[in-house]
């Protein structure tokens, strides 16, 4: 059995005429790439950022996969530090048909700590007194962490990674409970103002 050639489209490309012009759109998008692909600076950050996440954990069986309405601003501070406003709209209380919203407001205010890229809550507490908490950037992602020691001695560690892309602000959340993650999410926000 033999096949016969088959016809030439217009616009077709070779295989190789193919991978040369896929190389190509990318040796000219690179300039255009994503913010992760090279290191950013902490004002790179600043402006307030809105959008919706999707929350999921194992422990309740009514609210397994939340939406989350968020709203951060980050602005610099004095001596090369940073503030954050964030607030989370979650609905993971009432009826699994109606949920109640719940409307979370945290601020905190981080400062250099002589450490490249390395900044710490101006609040920064002692763990088995209260919060500490400490921020890092690296490349596109601006992360900031919060540990605290409980009275029964677990502790808590929450990881927010926010992350610069070509679409806005990506945002990654884990809770920690005593070393077992208990909770992530997800989430896109777009800057809306500075």
């Amino acid at each position: 059995m033999t096949c016969a050639p088959t016809a030439k489209r217009p616009g077709w490309l070779p295989a190789t005429g193919l991978a040369a012009f896929l190389v190509a759109i990318l040796v000219l998008s690179a300039g255009a790439l994503p913010a992760q692909a090279r290191d950013l600076n902490l004002p790179a950050f600043f402006g307030h950022w809105q959008g919706t996440g999707i929350s999921e954990t194992e422990d309740s069986i009514y609210f397994r996969v939340t939406s989350r309405d968020m709203d951060v601003r980050i602005s610099g501070a004095d001596q090369g530090g940073f503030r954050i406003v964030w607030t989370t709209v979650q609905r993971q209380s009432g009826a699994a048909d109606n949920p109640n919203a719940e409307r979370k407001t945290t601020e905190m205010m981080f400062l250099p700590t002589g450490r490249k890229n390395v900044w710490k809550s101006q609040t920064a507490a002692d763990p088995m007194t209260g919060t500490y908490a400490w921020a890092t950037l690296q490349g596109a992602t601006l992360s900031i962490n919060t540990f605290v020691i409980q009275g029964n001695g677990d502790f808590r560690l929450h990881v927010y990674k926010r992350t610069i892309t070509g679409l806005g602000m990506e945002l990654d959340f884990i809770a920690f409970a005593d070393g077992e993650a208990a909770r992530t999410v997800s989430a896109r926000l777009v800057k809306v103002g500075n």
